[in-house]
């Protein structure tokens, strides 16, 4: 339990603070330390995942209140976040209205805008005056909307006629009707609009919200723009981990068990285990020029290193863009050209260096021999080739994974260099045997 000074006084930052490393008995107690207006905003802050835990672990008499102070969409993530038997408990606490919103929700896919949308949103008829709509929208205030960003003109059958925001509401003279006010051309999202789109379309309108669409125009909820920020950082968490080259947790880093750890993490170190052994098979089938020349071997870490290096740049910016819209599958041409070129230049400044430094270590030590400045060409000419040939394959393939369905972020750096490895140490030695076959080979 925590410790009495903590029991004496407590803010919600310090606890906020002190949440993560905390044990559930430890949250419950500092949690009802809170003043109830401060534990109001402190509840809601929190996660599906930890909202859950916290309820789950409160006496059935103090469930109830908690679980109904959450929205419909927020309790459809609770519910998807514990055990099938634990969401019943949950369900259980709510009214029958209640639980038939949040059971529509779980209908939906888990990243479509029907399964982030909230049913309750402020609703107006397009022949109602401005003074009538403001006097409705007051009632439906105190009632259940939470959040009232825009009010969605709406007839007989539901479907969406317009939409106004409040300013236009309370700056229109009162005798008007709402549809003399009121926007016709409405952007919308359809129920199974992916939640990547939906996040494109905030980040291109600026809105505060977004109405949700079936297919008979009938508008279902809305998505708000406090979902779509939990959405994005969801979405770049996964993206981040998918680079590192692992799958993606499902759950904060501790709240993963360590055998569920090792399962995210095992499967792509195997396949990329595999994919070095291609490297020491390519190294095999130069062991004649490698006995003849050792000297070749200290730079085969050098060659494949830039390589990789290049390679996981050209994925990691790829893979951001494609994820923020900046570019479609059909620019496949204008990013090769590009990263041909980047490759290139760079591949000439860092094989420069390599010359560079082979020539003056030379110059210094004598340790490369009489043919150095010929081992220093075939050191350079084999960064230019590899770290061209990174560069283009860390940008299409994340392309070639989009374009086949796969999510893009799969094409995670060390998989690129671990590609680039074995294609260096073939370029690497196929150089040095063309430039030095008759001097050191």
């Amino acid at each position: 339990m925590m410790d009495s000074p903590l029991s004496a006084s407590l803010s919600m930052e310090e606890l906020h603070e002190a949440w993560p490393v905390l044990s559930i008995d430890e949250r419950l107690e500092g949690f009802r330390l809170l003043p109830t207006a401060v534990a109001d905003d402190f509840f809601l802050a929190l996660s599906a995942r930890e909202q859950a835990e916290l309820i789950l672990h409160l006496p059935t008499s103090e469930r109830r209140t908690w679980v109904r102070l959450l929205p419909p969409d927020d309790l459809a993530d609770l519910v998807q976040a514990v055990e099938p038997e634990e969401a019943d408990a949950i369900l259980a606490q709510l009214d029958d209205a209640s639980r038939r919103e949040v059971n529509v929700l779980l209908a939906y896919a888990e990243d479509d805008a029907g399964g982030l949308m909230n049913p309750r949103f402020a609703r107006v008829r397009p022949d109602m005056t401005i003074d009538e709509a403001i006097g409705y929208l007051r009632k439906q205030a105190r009632e259940k909307v939470e959040t009232v960003y825009y009010a969605y003109a709406l007839d007989a059958e539901q479907r969406l006629q317009g939409v106004l925001s409040l300013r236009q509401l309370f700056q229109a003279a009162s005798d008007k009707k709402v549809a003399d006010v009121m926007h016709h051309d409405v952007i919308t999202v359809s129920e199974n609009t992916d939640q990547e789109v939906v996040s494109q379309l905030f980040a291109e309108h600026g809105f505060m919200a977004l109405p949700v669409l079936d297919e008979q125009n009938r508008m279902k909820g809305i998505v708000t723009v406090d979902d779509i920020v939990d959405v994005v950082q969801e979405e770049a968490t996964e993206d981040i981990q998918k680079v590192g080259g692992m799958e993606a947790l499902e759950a904060p880093y501790f709240e993963v068990g360590f055998f569920g750890m090792l399962k995210k993490r095992i499967g792509w170190l195997l396949v990329l285990f595999l994919g070095q052994m291609l490297t020491a098979t390519a190294m095999s089938s130069f062991e004649g020029a490698i006995e003849r020349a050792v000297v070749l071997s200290l730079f085969v870490p050098l060659i494949i290193s830039s390589g990789g290096n290049s390679g996981s740049q050209a994925s990691t910016l790829i893979i951001r863009a494609l994820a923020l819209g900046e570019m479609r599958l059909k620019d496949w041409w204008r990013v090769a050209r590009r990263e041909v070129l980047s490759g290139l230049v760079l591949g000439f400044v860092l094989g420069a260096v390599g010359l560079g430094r082979i020539v003056l270590w030379q110059e210094v030590s004598g340790a490369y021999g009489e043919h150095a400045f010929l081992l220093g060409c075939a050191v350079a000419l084999s960064v230019l080739g590899v770290v061209t040939f990174g560069t283009l394959a860390g940008s299409m393939l994340p392309l070639v994974l989009r374009r086949f369905g796969f999510d893009p972020a799969s094409a995670s750096a060390p998989f690129v260099a671990t590609l680039v490895d074995v294609s260096g140490v073939v370029i690497y030695f196929t150089v040095a045997s063309l430039l030095l076959r008759g001097t050191l080979l």
